[in-house]
């Protein structure tokens, strides 16, 4: 009994060795610190920080800095620069680049043109010196970026600048930072700029030309392998890091391009994105948190005055040089005072550059004790500072859009948008989930709902519990990305009369279908149950044909009738279409006609969404094919149609369904018939088929009619 209350106190010998052990705080610290911070209304991240600085060596020594630290540490900081260029809206991004280059220019230059006198002149360095603790300066971490991510502002215009303008400052200042060791050691030559233009060129083109490629053809292939999408995705973003290094600059932004590169085959609400998010903000971002938190010793501010000197000037210079950056960012721009605010908070943490230049100056002396303390003492309050500056931020950001945000539809309704999928086929309703799930208005709390109608005849029990069986994996599916599915099986006499009931039954805004079968396309499409679809419901009815994955699309092609801006549901479709499109990361082009085109813009600016499709004028809907010059496999074509009797109905739009699978048989589409203002009655006779009643009397009035004239023109005669 001895041995073993000897062995559990040896356990606990501090530092911890046994690594169950420390796994298991470190998840202890992640649970509680939030939690218990949340009630101080401080934010979750300096928790981790905090928790960080108190286990560490430098506080009550629980955990030392080994090697397995390093390792979760170095992998959360990956996480967090892969998920910036994974959520970095690319058509806003390049729509803002001159901005991003602006901003990235002051944030670089003000801290450096600041730091590099002080630390000369001031605080008496050499010119080595000097340069390279300035150039610290101007470096910053996205440590608060989980908390925009969280918020759901990753897109605001001030978030994709700063997110672009941190890239272009770590890798001037990482390569500053190889300039000056190349100067220390004596070895900055013509050889040293060949090999490092060389080394970055041949990395670019792998990451930007060949890894797209190997994953989109991964994805596409091994479709149904859902969880091996996730490994696929982490061996490219450790394999991006380790080229990046071997390129000569940082890991940090081999992770960056990582997440560009497989930016537009990610959609941010797929179950895979989810996974990456998940595993990131539970496990391997707050490990690198608490790990940064282990570096800071505290005790350096009782190392004499000359310490707190240092400390107190580089953290006074480089929170000024950042707001200043901001400020004039602000001004030039014409941001927001929150967009200001947001922009500074982001960028004025300082933590993984900054400890790697300021070790790596250190180590090779150029550099001494001082600006290292005071350092580690800059990268506690900045960090502190930063995410209280960015929570605030992003929190106004976040009330003011809501509160100006110009709703599509009517607010009674917009917080409950209800999507109905009415399936035949089985087969074919996880796409048509996925591209619910994409366009799915993230406001609504309703589930997306999944409906089956059972023939009632004898063998409807029997139908009802299989539909129900093939519909539970469904509902797994939806869960993966944190959305959920209901169920609906019922029986009817007709399929239309059965989808038009439940339709108005769950008040649903959206009823997606899918294509028919090739057998008898015609038939099926344009016959009278379909028409009865149409007629029946006066809603957005899309008609999905979606036979490749959506990472196979490069372009979205949207085909627009005349007057369609005029017609009830086209604010809603141009939403989805916008949706669409951002989930998809990839660009639009409108063809219609120059009206529509004005409605969408004066749509996007009221709404204030940054959504510039590329358009070409089109009115020779006689000759509609000539649109296949423009369209090519990769295009999703959105075709806007219309049911007849509405203001935008031609004729030509009878046949569109035909046409569009006859000729692009090889692209994904989808037909879109806006929601009307007329309301159908369902009456009694609902369920009898209507054509032969009306071909009958039709009929009757004709011969009738026959007989009139026939009799008039004997009796003339």
């Amino acid at each position: 009994m001895n041995d073993f209350f000897k062995h559990f106190i040896h356990e606990f010998h501090l530092p911890l060795q046994n690594p169950v052990l420390i796994f298991s705080l470190i998840l202890f610290i992640i649970l509680l610190s939030p939690i218990l911070l949340k009630k101080l209304n401080i934010p979750g991240i300096i928790g981790l920080i905090i928790a960080g600085v108190i286990i560490g060596p430098h506080g009550f020594n629980v955990l030392e800095k080994n090697s397995a630290v390093d390792l979760f540490s170095t992998i959360g900081l990956l996480y967090i620069m892969f998920i910036a260029g994974l959520e970095l809206d690319i058509n806003e991004f390049k729509a803002n680049q001159n901005k991003s280059f602006l901003f990235g220019f002051l944030t670089f230059i003000i801290p450096l043109g600041i730091g590099f006198p002080v630390c000369y002149y001031l605080l008496g360095y050499d010119v080595n010196a000097s340069f390279l603790t300035a150039s610290m300066f101007s470096t910053h971490t996205l440590v608060a970026y989980p908390i925009v991510s969280r918020l759901g502002i990753a897109k605001n215009q001030a978030v994709a600048i700063t997110v672009g303008a941190t890239v272009l400052t770590d890798t001037a200042v990482l390569i500053i930072l190889a300039i000056i060791m190349g100067n220390h050691a004596g070895t900055l030559n013509s050889d040293f700029w060949i090999r490092l233009l060389v080394s970055l060129s041949i990395f670019s083109a792998i990451m930007f030309l060949v890894v797209p490629r190997i994953a989109k053809w991964f994805f596409r292939v091994l479709e149904s392998e859902r969880h091996s999408h996730y490994i696929f995705v982490l061996a490219v973003v450790f394999f991006a890091a380790f080229l990046a290094e071997v390129a000569g600059v940082e890991p940090i932004i081999g992770a960056f391009v990582a997440g560009l590169a497989l930016n537009k085959l990610i959609p941010l609400s797929s179950a895979l994105m989810n996974r990456i998010e998940f595993m990131g903000n539970s496990l391997f971002i707050p490990f690198f948190l608490i790990s940064v938190g282990m570096i800071v010793d505290v005790s350096v501010i009782t190392h004499g005055p000359a310490a707190l000197i240092v400390a107190g000037t580089l953290i006074t210079v480089a929170l000024s040089g950042k707001w200043i950056a901001a400020w004039l960012t602000q001004l030039i721009l014409k941001y927001s005072k929150e967009q200001r605010q947001l922009i500074f908070g982001l960028s004025s943490s300082h933590a993984a550059a900054t400890l790697a230049i300021i070790l790596v100056g250190f180590k090779a002396g150029i550099i001494d004790e001082n600006i290292l303390n005071g350092t580690i003492i800059l990268i506690l309050i900045t960090c502190v500072f930063g995410t209280i500056a960015t929570e605030k931020a992003a929190k106004k950001i976040l009330l003011n859009k809501e509160k100006n945000e110009i709703d599509i539809l009517e607010s009674s309704v917009m917080n409950s948008e209800q999507i109905l999928i009415p399936t035949a086929n089985v087969e074919t309703v996880d796409k048509i989930l996925d591209l619910a799930i994409l366009i799915k208005d993230k406001k609504s709390r309703n589930p997306v709902t999944i409906l089956t109608v059972v023939p009632n005849d004898e063998t409807a029990e029997k139908n009802i519990i299989l539909s129900k069986t093939k519909l539970e994996e469904f509902i797994q599916q939806a869960s993966a990305t944190e959305n959920k599915v209901s169920t609906i099986t019922t029986i009817d006499h007709n399929v239309s009369s059965g989808i038009s009931r439940i339709t108005r039954e769950v008040l649903a805004d959206y009823v997606l279908l899918g294509w028919p079968h090739k057998n008898g396309i015609l038939e099926n499409l344009i016959s009278d149950k379909f028409e009865n679809i149409l007629t029946k419901i006066n809603k957005n009815i899309f008609i999905t044909h979606l036979s490749k994955p959506f990472v196979y699309n490069k372009r979205i092609v949207a085909i627009t009738p005349l007057l369609a801006e005029l017609e009830t549901g086209f604010n809603a479709w141009l939403k989805k279409l916008i949706d669409l499109s951002q989930e998809l990361s990839i660009p639009v082009l409108i063809f219609g006609s120059n009206k529509t085109y004005a409605a969408i813009q004066k749509f996007c600016s009221a709404n204030k969404l940054n959504f510039i499709p590329a358009f070409k004028e089109f009115s020779n809907w006689e000759d509609f094919l000539i649109l296949s010059r423009n369209i090519v496999k990769t295009d999703l074509l959105f075709f806007v149609s219309s049911r007849k009797g509405t203001m935008s109905y031609n004729n030509f739009l009878e046949n569109i369904p035909y046409k569009l699978e006859k000729y692009f048989e090889e692209n994904n589409k989808i037909i879109i018939y806006p929601e009307q203002n007329n309301t159908y009655q369902e009456n009694e006779y609902d369920g009898i088929p209507l054509a032969p009643i009306a071909k009958g009397i039709e009929s009757s009035i004709g011969k009738g009619i026959d007989l009139i004239f026939k009799k008039k023109k004997d009796g003339d005669q």
